[in-house]
């Protein structure tokens, strides 16, 4: 991971009977407030986000401009035991700072992520709550809308090339899925959402887990398109990531 450096800085807090912190770039804000965290105390300035994810992320007109508030939460069978609490493993071990130091480390790379401003935790206990704060990128939409909308004419090929930048740069995605890669009316491509990633030595097994994955997505996310369509589309993707793989992108 990045180096500990002067833009990032530390800010504990204590809320009830809880102790919490933030992490954040000093050099996009000079200060911050639990209460950022917080959906509801941004009023008429919050807006849900009404697609992918889980129900945690909100658009909002923070300080820094506008940016995505996400809340951590749990999805599946572990959903039934808490929605929003994760086990304690110390500070640098929380979804949020690790997703923070992550993204600043691609962006340092000089990959296209939606760069990380502030992430909290809130312990209480043996357990915690968490959240993270990104820049919007604005007149982004996913993989999937744009397949959807344009009838299957997605930027498949710049998709691919966008993968495999990133592959080689030896990102393992968690969780890469059809919502989870952005394009603007410009076919520039950004990928989002690093929970649970890390960087490893490009290797074919785990590349092949993210495309599969990204196969799956996209076929269940399909809407009116057929099975066939969707498979069709994703062969092309593959080859541009095949092609950019093969001359070191």
């Amino acid at each position: 991971m990045v180096d500990f450096d002067a833009s990032e800085s530390l800010s504990p807090f204590r809320e009830g009977s809880g102790i919490g912190a933030i992490l954040f770039d000093s050099k996009r804000v000079r200060q911050v407030d639990p209460d950022w965290f917080r959906p509801a105390q941004w009023g008429e300035r919050a807006h849900p986000v009404d697609s992918g994810g889980r129900g945690g992320a909100w658009f909002v007109d923070a300080p820094s401009g506008p940016s995505v508030l996400r809340l951590y939460l749990r999805g599946g069978w572990a959903a039934r035991i808490s929605r929003d609490q994760y086990l304690w493993h110390g500070s640098n071990q929380t979804r949020s700072f690790a997703e923070f130091r992550l993204t600043r480390e691609l962006a340092a790379k000089g990959l296209p992520v939606a760069r990380p401003i502030a992430a909290s935790y809130l312990r209480e206990g043996m357990r915690y709550r968490a959240s993270i704060l990104l820049e919007r990128l604005p007149g982004a939409s996913s993989l999937a809308a744009r397949a959807q909308a344009d009838g299957g004419e997605a930027p498949w090929d710049e998709a691919g090339q966008l993968i495999a930048r990133f592959h080689r740069a030896g990102l393992d995605h968690a969780d890469l899925n059809a919502d989870n890669v952005l394009f603007n009316a410009q076919d520039k491509g950004w990928l989002i959402d690093f929970d649970q990633c890390s960087l490893r030595i490009p290797a074919t097994r785990w590349r092949e887990n993210n495309l599969a994955r990204l196969q799956r997505s996209l076929l269940k996310l399909r809407g009116e398109r057929t099975r066939n369509d969707v498979l069709q589309d994703f062969q092309r993707l593959r080859r541009a990531y095949d092609l950019a793989w093969g001359r070191g992108y």
